[in-house]
């Protein structure tokens, strides 16, 4: 994630081709051996030291960065003293030291705005970018990373550098998008990252592109399709000795196999990303590291090793001020806690977990918090608590769903605006061609004026060749309309599919309750009446019919009337009945709409069989299928 912050950095000078080759640095070393004068030359060849070693060994690059700005201050050279302060600020970002790396970075840009250097503008702006988005200012990081692109567009002359330039700023953009969830426009800009530097074979930032997809992959629980682009990307990292991003490959490799249950897999690259982020001694991807291995000790309840493994992982995080690290770890604690026994403890961590969770607005971490505390306070037998929170839970849930919903139309509005502005460019090419074409047709109608027939017909035939341009372009503008009603109905179908998913999580939930409150129930006396207080109360709940009216008419938009279709059918249809023809037809499983119905699975069986009969549907008729042809 972030190699953005360093992808631009290269000499402001003519650069060597990319290699970090051995014989290469030797070379280089060697020569810098031999430059006995301070001058910009020497400052040249520290500069392709430090880019060189500032990922394989960054102590070591960081000397030369240093050597690069005391040479020249000495000569007064401004260009060296832009990029020498640049890359110390890489060196700082890469450490997780981002108030000492934005130091560096505003001194850097001064000097570049001073020699009015625009790449060096460009440069500084990319890595301060990643710092806001490292901060969690994500509009701020998308807003100063497209006028970074439109820079480099209108700036930059064509080549392999300007192509290598976009294909960042578009790889930086699909990190962001990936932080605010919106994964679509994600992979949107990945591909077109992916794109340019297949383009002019640039293999580092091809494989952090490739670990972009599958860091969406595994976003949308598509783990195995994650683990061949991890895979793909870690072949490269290793090849050319990259071990940064190798380790947070591995790391994310290592989930994948975790999230698939091939936990031997998941302990082997977690290790490797241990042994990598020690390596380069980044603080951020080690306690992440680790504290994932302890999440695998966890589920094998090897709880000793786990809670030393957390430990080791709090200390660096609360050395290095991570936030959500230690959110993380707090919990992690916590869990163990629980399954030991030391209930106290438990609660103990979950508060400070909470705490955190709070401070920095991570509402997924605080839902999951919720929950877990809720589990505790039963088993310490206080229940009116734990109902308490397993609530908080699913309100923050049920916030979290809505501002999925919004994301989605912020998204599909976003790719909607892109796609309206390739119309209109699309549109304002084919005017450019007819208004071309009608000069060309003038200067011929002069020349051949006096060819009588000739020049008629030829005349004739250009008038008509324009006319089918006109065609073309009308066709053109109604295809891409017909587009954006292709895109309206998917996003029904997505909003439909939403709130299929809430209908089930909400009847989810209320069963949770309702298993809850059973052990409730063998409790002393005291819990009576607000036992029963709460049973009346979750089935009155259950019985509203409020969202299953929005699940219909959302229904109803996608597919065209379906209530209406199956009532021409069987007039004597009840409600009920059109209701669990719906679930059917959305492909429901039986134990699912068991759960939406608050009725057991048998149930839901008789009532297919039912329902098969009043369609007048045979023993061989599948009731899916038929239903799926309304």
């Amino acid at each position: 994630m972030k190699r953005t912050i360093y992808v631009l950095i290269f000499a402001l000078i003519t650069q060597l081709g990319f290699s970090q080759h051995k014989e290469l640095i030797d070379s280089l070393k060697l020569e810098l051996k031999k430059r006995t004068i301070d001058d910009s030359i020497k400052v040249s060849i520290l500069t392709r030291l430090h880019e060189k070693l500032m990922f394989s060994k960054p102590e070591e690059a960081k000397q030369y960065a240093l050597e690069e700005l005391r040479i020249s201050r000495k000569i007064n050279y401004k260009r060296g003293l832009g990029v020498g302060n640049l890359h110390l600020g890489n060196y700082h970002s890469n450490r997780s030291e981002n108030d000492s790396a934005l130091y560096y970075y505003n001194k850097g840009k001064a000097y570049f705005k001073e020699i009015k250097s625009t790449r060096g503008i460009i440069f500084t702006n990319h890595s301060i970018s990643s710092i806001k988005q490292i901060n969690g200012e994500l509009d701020e990081a998308i807003a100063l990373t497209k006028e970074t692109l439109k820079s480099i567009q209108d700036n930059e002359e064509d080549g392999e550098s300007k192509t290598k330039f976009i294909g960042a700023q578009h790889s930086a953009l699909a990190n962001i998008y990936i932080e605010k969830g919106s994964y679509r426009i994600a992979l949107t800009e990945a591909l077109k990252a992916l794109k340019c530097f297949e383009e002019i074979n640039h293999v580092s930032r091809k494989a952090d592109v490739l670990k972009q997809i599958g860091d969406i992959e595994s976003a949308l629980e598509n783990h195995k399709a994650s683990i061949d682009y991890f895979k793909e990307a870690i072949e490269i990292y290793e090849r050319i000795d990259d071990k940064m991003y190798a380790a947070y490959a591995h790391n994310s490799l290592g989930i994948s196999y975790q999230n698939l249950k091939n936990y031997e897999e998941a302990k082997k690259h977690f290790d490797t990303a241990i042994q990598y982020a020690k390596t380069v001694e980044d603080k951020l991807s080690l306690s992440n590291s680790i504290h994932n291995l302890a999440e695998l000790e966890i589920i094998n309840k090897n709880y000793a090793e786990a809670k030393t493994l957390l430990m080791n992982a709090k200390q660096i995080s609360e050395k290095e001020n991570l936030q959500l690290s230690l959110v993380n770890i707090h919990g992690g604690l916590s869990q163990i806690d629980y399954h030991t026994n030391n209930f106290s403890d438990a609660l103990n961590n979950n508060d400070k977990a909470i705490a955190l969770s709070k401070s920095i607005g991570a509402l997924p971490h605080l839902k999951d918090l919720y929950k877990f505390r809720s589990e505790i306070l039963l088993k310490t037998n206080r229940a009116e608590s734990a109902v308490y929170y397993l609530k908080e839970s699913q309100k923050i849930n049920d916030s979290l769903f809505n501002s999925k919903k919004s994301q989605q139309i912020e998204e599909l509005k976003a790719i909607y605006e892109t796609e309206k502005k390739e119309t209109e460019i699309a549109l304002q090419q084919e005017e450019i061609k007819s208004l071309s074409q009608e000069v060309e047709i003038s200067n011929l109608r002069k020349g051949l004026y006096s060819g009588g027939m000739f020049a008629f017909v030829a005349i004739s035939g250009l008038l008509f060749f324009g006319f089918r341009q006109r065609i073309k372009k009308n066709r053109i503008a109604r295809e891409k309309q017909e587009e954006i009603y292709k895109q309206e109905i998917e996003f029904k179908k997505k909003e439909l599919a939403s709130q299929t998913l809430h209908l089930v999580q909400k009847n989810t939930f209320i069963q949770e309750l309702k298993e809850n409150l059973e052990k409730i129930k063998a409790s002393p006396e005291l819990f009576k009446v607000e036992f029963r207080r709460l049973v009346m109360l979750l089935k009155k709940e259950s019985a509203e019919d409020k969202d299953w009216e929005v699940f219909k008419s959302y229904f109803a938009e996608v597919h065209n009337d379906f209530d209406e279709k199956i009532k021409s059918i069987s007039n004597d249809i009840t409600e009920k009945e059109i209701r669990l023809s719906a679930f059917i037809r959305m492909n429901l499983s039986t134990k699912e709409i068991a759960s939406m119905l608050n009725v057991l699975p048998d149930s839901v069986k008789k009532s297919k069989y039912r329902l098969k009969n009043k369609l007048s549907l045979g023993k061989e008729d599948d009731l899916t299928q038929f239903l799926n042809t309304l």
